[in-house]
């Protein structure tokens, strides 16, 4: 596909709350999370695809832009979820008082924030001159009893798999629900783990499904446990993030097959170390956590590189040129692929000493076979499907599993602009194909949302329906977008 020449002279600066200014050299502010945030997701008004369950989306379509020039844009992106998650459960077991600075502002982060609360965790929220949020973090009291808790896990993940085992260290009945697909997604794996370590677990629905009660006794012994993860990476990180503060501590087998997202359980081991947390590997497929303190912590979140993905994509589709700050030389993010996906499909990369990431794209987009992109599967679909050659996405069966059946979805939604997208065992087969603009439906998912952006960008009259479901984990996606769209240039 031909793009047009990358713009020159003048660029676009985007905060997090959409703003632009126009300068000469592109300033290196710190990221501002100003979203104005939503505290639950839209209401149901229509099912539209339930097989691929899109009951809990919003029959509301987005105009996606479509620019006449390539982009040119400085785009600050908000926190990672996947740190700022996974470092506030460890706040609430923490051995002191936490910070954690530039958190993310989401859906995701509140269902957290509320979920930990209810949990007896104190969290304060405090707005930095920066613009950024700093979260002020006293542990829970494992003594105090809680009685009957419900807490709401909408749509994350995190929430859902992270926080059961969490409440089994807490006294009282917690009962966890969240949104209509929620109710579809997995959860055996923790649920079966908490009750091999002899946690009183009580199912309300499907089996290995939520919603379901956990009943927390102040303590928990811990033991060998072994789980299947080929569903998602988070069961495994589920379990080990709390195993620190069980009595005996404990060792996690993954089961036979494939492990999912193995990157995600990583960052979860890496991030446990840094607060002295001691793990062991015993094989190349388990994990032992001493029992022992986590330290408490002050932390700033990286920029979520996942969520970059979208923004690098705008440059690659459109033949711009978009640049990322704080993008870190070293990460445990997985969205750290894009450097070396982008690069394979013809884009010029280049990290600048103050941690600006700058891409520019090709005049024509490659084609890539590329195994375990994991979240980043989504997006890079898109782009797929608006490069020259053939792509094979593999070693993403397990995101069946997610928000959505995301496999299902992306074949569906762009083989209706006119794609040519196969669904494999464990990916996809995308085969290059002339696009038409359509509505593109998103399930209730964010990057369902995102991946139909951004072959707006490329194809005239894409709709986007919900794309308020971004607030998931990026309130202001909207305006962002919008903005980066418009700061193309002529070329000089």
């Amino acid at each position: 596909m031909s793009k047009s020449l990358a713009a020159h002279g003048r660029q676009t600066t985007i905060g997090g709350n959409g703003a632009a200014t126009d300068h000469e050299t592109p300033p290196i502010p710190t990221p501002p999370i100003t979203a104005a945030r939503p505290a639950a997701h839209p209401p149901t008004l229509e099912t539209r695809r339930q097989p691929l369950s899109n009951q809990d989306t919003l029959d509301t379509t987005w105009d996606a832009p479509h620019p006449a020039q390539p982009v040119d844009g400085t785009v600050i992106v908000p926190a990672s979820k996947s740190l700022t998650n996974r470092y506030l459960l460890l706040a609430a077991l923490a051995d002191g008082p936490s910070r954690i600075s530039n958190a993310l502002a989401s859906r995701d982060s509140d269902l957290m924030i509320a979920a930990l609360r209810a949990l007896g965790t104190g969290i304060e929220s405090v707005d930095s001159p920066d613009g950024t949020v700093q979260l002020r973090v006293t542990p829970m009291d494992l003594d105090a009893q809680m009685g009957q808790v419900d807490i709401d896990c909408g749509l994350a993940g995190t929430v859902m798999r992270f926080v059961p085992p969490l409440a089994a260290l807490a006294r009282g009945s917690f009962t966890f629900d969240g949104d209509p697909h929620a109710r579809l997604r997995p959860m055996a794996p923790v649920l079966t783990a908490l009750s091999d370590l002899g946690v009183q677990v009580t199912g309300h629905g499907e089996p290995g499904l939520l919603p379901a009660t956990v009943n927390g006794t102040g303590s928990l012994a811990g033991g060998r446990i072994e789980i299947d993860a080929s569903g998602s990476s988070q069961f495994i990180s589920a379990l080990m993030l709390v195993a620190a503060r069980t009595t005996h501590g404990v060792e996690i087998v993954a089961a036979e097959g494939r492990i999912a997202s193995p990157d995600h359980i990583e960052m979860t081991v890496q991030t446990l170390r840094e607060l002295g947390v001691v793990i062991t590997r015993p094989t190349e497929r388990s994990w032992k956590i001493e029992p022992g303190r986590i330290s408490a912590f002050e932390r700033t979140m990286e920029p979520d590189l996942s969520n970059a993905g979208p923004f690098l994509a705008a440059a690659m589709v459109t033949g711009g040129t978009v640049r990322i700050p704080h993008w870190p030389s070293t990460t445990t993010q997985v969205g750290d692929q894009w450097r070396t996906i982008l690069t394979r499909m013809g884009a010029r990369i280049t990290h600048h000493q103050d941690g600006t990431l700058q891409l520019t794209g090709p005049e024509e987009i490659s084609g890539i076979d590329y195994a375990d992109s994991s979240e980043l599967a989504p997006t890079l679909a898109a782009i797929c499907a608006l490069a020259s050659g053939v792509s094979r996405l593999t070693g993403i069966a397990h995101l069946r599993g997610h928000e959505t059946d995301r496999l299902a979805a992306l074949a569906t939604e762009i083989n209706n602009l006119g794609g040519k997208v196969t669904e494999l065992e464990d990916g996809l087969l995308i085969e290059p194909a002339p696009l038409h603009g359509g509505s593109f439906a998103t399930y209730a998912d964010h990057r369902m949302a995102t991946a139909g952006a951004i072959i707006g960008l490329a194809v005239p009259g894409v709709k986007v329906v919900d794309i308020a479901t971004t607030a998931k984990t990026m309130p202001d996606f909207p305006t962002l977008w919008t903005t980066l769209a418009a700061s193309g240039k002529a070329s000089r």
